[in-house]
């Protein structure tokens, strides 16, 4: 009885564990603050202008984790990152904020946090972790087009919603 009470508590630390893996972090305000690249200067969009951005260019993936994402990379705003996250990085947004991008491709669409910054490469508008690239269909070819649309800039008591999109309370 005892060692399966004892093997009931690893599961449970283990599980716990996991599961505040997979939290979308939260980050109080907007970060919106010039910032310079391999001598490039970005000047992120105010959070006005951001909610009404929509952009259509190349969308490509990236992998911040190693190790098989056992060790996992920090983003601009200091979240951790893994290769199960859904998540991306954009060179003007404010961060954080949810966009829809949408593989114009294949037609499919995924919401995801932005969270970080990049893709620092020419001619590329995002970057996506390794698990938004394949529900979107392109993490085997690399590159896709795609476009993206602000849903919401900010986090919690900070988010502002993009004109037309609904609140929850609203669909009942």
């Amino acid at each position: 009885m005892i060692k399966l009470s004892a093997h009931l508590g690893i599961l449970w630390v283990v599980m716990c564990g996991l599961l505040a893996s997979c939290s979308s972090g939260s980050y109080d305000g907007y970060q919106t603050r010039g910032y310079s690249i391999r001598g490039q200067h970005y000047q992120p969009l105010s959070v006005e202008d951001a909610l009404y951005y929509s952009e259509e260019g190349i969308a490509s993936w990236y992998d911040e984790s190693r190790m098989f994402g056992f060790i996992r990379g920090n983003t601009s705003l200091g979240e951790r990152v893994g290769r199960f996250d859904i998540s991306g990085a954009h060179k003007t947004l404010p961060i954080p904020c949810r966009v829809r991008v949408t593989n114009l491709e294949n037609g499919k669409s995924l919401k995801m946090r932005l969270n970080d910054r990049g893709p620092f490469i020419e001619g590329r508008i995002i970057d996506v972790t390794p698990r938004a690239a394949a529900k979107l269909g392109f993490k085997e070819k690399g590159l896709t087009r795609a476009r993206v649309e602000v849903l919401s800039v900010g986090d919690g008591e900070y988010q502002r919603k993009a004109p037309g999109q609904k609140s929850w309370w609203r669909f009942w």
